[in-house]
């Protein structure tokens, strides 16, 4: 009897010890919805209306899991894909899993390690750059963000008293590129009351190449968290940026979702400066409104700078579902061409070159986000 106990003892244990084991790794399906309402109006007399996707996080659907490894370690993976809701199309129509995929191997004391096409830190932490988390009426959003690259090698450190860092190295897939890597890096500290921090690129244009200089993309922020809200200034010194058919400052020179340096673009040897200061205040547990205003200056003297703002209100009916609305403008300088831009760029959007270079452009959006 007292062999029998004890067996059963013994068998409750390891069962409790494997129901634990099993706890402790996951998979989760997760994914959202982001659609809105769309009105723009440009200085040359035409207007815009559409249902876009996109303002605050792109449409996606994704599958990450975390397996523990015993002693502190754990494996990870992330998959994720983007998608239009508003008419169901595929943001890329080239890869299934257009926005990350990655594995990862990490402990909580030194930090992870990922391998994969995965989020920059200049895409993850859009949060400590403004109240918009760095999207739809984000003056710096407008510039343009890099967001995610091929072939990325990252490493993740914990935060210890206070801060924390990521570096990535990406390696592009081309005969011709292979020595064009793109560096990224990120720096926080932060406490109860002020965070500050960079966050950074380069991208190395191939051995030999016409234009021999990097791409650059340098962001500085500061917080400070006064308890209702937060105050955000930023800057941002960068030259990926160059002219397309349709606007001045339309096209990247290393793409905002991949690519490389081909250190052929003239542009690399001109630079902007984007300074913006923004501040959120949560009126009630649910309701959060912000305010924002950012410059963009072209260093070059082509007089192809120009500022704008917007004013925001956040309502969370829920821990999944938000409803939204803002306006926002964009006053282009004599030879800018900026417009505005979410999480996804609109899909209808002013595409004659006279409605966009050197005009001021009005917004009006309302919408409704949905995570699952």
């Amino acid at each position: 009897m007292k062999l029998n106990q004890k067996t059963l003892a013994a068998g409750a244990a390891l069962a409790c010890a494997s129901l634990a084991a099993q706890a402790q790794s996951s998979v989760t399906l997760y994914g959202v919805l982001d659609q809105y309402l769309h009105y723009m109006h440009s200085s040359s007399g035409t207007k815009l209306k559409a249902l876009e996707d996109g303002a605050w996080l792109r449409s996606r659907f994704g599958v990450r899991g975390q397996e523990d490894l015993g002693d502190g370690m754990f494996a990870k993976f992330q998959m994720e894909g983007g998608f239009s809701a508003d008419n169901g199309a595929s943001a890329d129509t080239t890869r299934f899993w257009d926005r990350q995929a990655w594995v990862g191997l990490g402990t909580k004391d030194l930090g992870e390690i990922r391998l994969g096409r995965q989020n920059g830190p200049i895409q993850t932490h859009g949060a400590y750059v403004d109240y918009t988390a760095r999207d739809l009426g984000s003056i710096i959003n407008n510039f343009g963000v890099p967001s995610r690259y091929d072939n990325d090698l990252g490493y993740l450190s914990p935060r210890w008293s206070g801060f924390a860092f990521e570096t990535h190295v990406s390696l592009p897939e081309t005969p011709t590129g292979n020595h064009a890597l793109v560096y990224q890096l990120w720096m926080d500290w932060t406490n109860d009351v002020v965070r500050a921090g960079y966050m950074g690129i380069r991208g190395r244009p191939p051995a030999n190449a016409a234009i021999d200089k990097d791409m650059v993309y340098d962001n500085v922020y500061f917080n400070w968290m006064y308890g209702q809200g937060t105050v955000y200034l930023a800057y941002v010194h960068s030259n990926n940026n160059t002219k397309t058919a349709v606007s001045n400052n339309a096209g990247t020179i290393v793409g905002n979702s991949g690519g490389f340096n081909a250190g052929t673009d003239p542009n690399l040897n001109n630079f902007y400066d984007i300074w913006q200061l923004s501040a959120d205040y949560r009126v009630t547990p649910q309701m959060r409104v912000g305010t924002l205003w950012g410059q963009i200056k072209d260093k070059s003297g082509r007089n192809q700078g120009g500022d704008g703002g917007s004013i925001g209100v956040y309502y969370d009916m829920s821990k999944r579902t938000m409803l939204w609305a803002m306006a926002d403008t964009m006053r282009n300088d004599a030879n800018g061409g900026w417009r505005p831009s979410g999480s996804a760029g609109p899909k209808t959007t002013f595409t004659n070159p006279s409605d966009i270079n050197g005009r001021t452009i009005n917004s009006l959006e309302v919408g409704i986000v949905h995570r699952f």
